[in-house]
């Protein structure tokens, strides 16, 4: 039996890691070549995409996709995570804010911004994830990335009090939806958000909804993990990155590492190149007039 490949589009629960969800599918497809295009908080839910057996070389064509996520924001709260995982830092009376406010504060943080990602984030800081120097008590100062966010929805607004550190304070929280680029972080909106509102703010909950034309609503969930719900490769390569057909004879020197002579106008449609028999032969890129395969599928993938 050959090893299992393709993409696995994966519902991951709240409470557990994207690395353990990776090697429930290792177990579970019965293959230790499982890799993920992009992890999830383990208080986030939602889309995981995951790349099997030689599949895992499409990830890195789909881990800058856009993505969407719904999320609730708490203002009048800060915590030194930006969520509702950290500990409080800061508490105020949101009763003052308004929803004119609140929308100014969202039309400012959309569009092409420039965001500090908190502090607690993966992000590598001389070679260590910026999470683990946090929590070794140093000081982390991330610089800002400039990012996308495209939609800053409110779904809803709710007002009420709840007690914080034993203070009953008024607070909003909102529900929202945001589609954004990749590299985004949700929880630096929550915090901006109630930064500029006077009132703090951070994260309650978080589920992301789809990365690039991948939605959570085709995702297996962790019990159901099995080859069947494995996404061809060259379905994933034509829905990412657009089709170009090629010959057999094409097909063969492509993957001999042969270029195709005089065919650079064929890129119109798309780069993943698809054999007769409809299975992905690579990812194709520019040589001058001529084309040649970047990246190449093992023949029986």
């Amino acid at each position: 039996m050959s090893d299992p490949t393709g993409i696995l589009l994966v519902d991951k629960p709240g409470g557990m890691t994207s690395h353990d969800v990776v090697a429930r599918a290792r177990r579970a497809l019965g293959t230790r070549k499982v890799g993920h295009a992009g992890t999830l908080d383990p208080m986030a839910t939602g889309l995981l995409v995951l790349g099997v057996g030689a599949s895992t070389r499409l990830l890195t064509f789909i881990v800058g996709l856009d993505k969407t996520y719904e999320a609730t924001i708490r203002l009048g709260v800060s915590t030194d995570t930006d969520d509702a995982e950290g500990e409080l830092t800061a508490a105020a009376s949101a009763e003052s804010v308004t929803d004119v406010d609140i929308r100014a504060g969202i039309d400012a943080l959309t569009g092409t911004i420039d965001q500090v990602p908190s502090a607690v984030s993966a992000i590598k800081v001389d070679g260590r994830r910026a999470y683990d120097r946090v929590r070794a008590g140093e000081q982390v100062e991330l610089a800002a990335r400039t990012v996308t966010v495209s939609r800053f929805e409110v779904r809803n607004a709710r007002r009420g009090g709840a007690d914080v550190d034993g203070t009953a304070l008024p607070l909003v929280d909102l529900d929202v939806v945001v589609d954004c680029s990749s590299g985004t972080y949700i929880r630096a909106l929550a915090r901006d958000l109630g930064a500029s509102l006077g009132v703090g703010g951070h994260l309650t909950a978080l589920r992301r909804t789809r990365i690039g034309p991948f939605l959570v609503a085709d995702g297996a969930a962790l019990d159901d993990m099995t080859a069947a719900r494995l996404l061809a490769p060259a379905a994933v390569a034509t829905a990412v990155l657009g089709a170009v057909p090629v010959t057999a004879d094409e097909a063969r020197d492509l993957r001999h590492g042969k270029r195709l002579l005089g065919a650079a106008d064929r890129l119109v449609s798309g780069t993943a190149a698809i054999d007769p028999d409809g299975r992905l032969v690579g990812i194709l890129e520019r040589r001058g007039n001529d084309l040649k395969s970047a990246m190449n599928m093992a023949e029986g993938s």
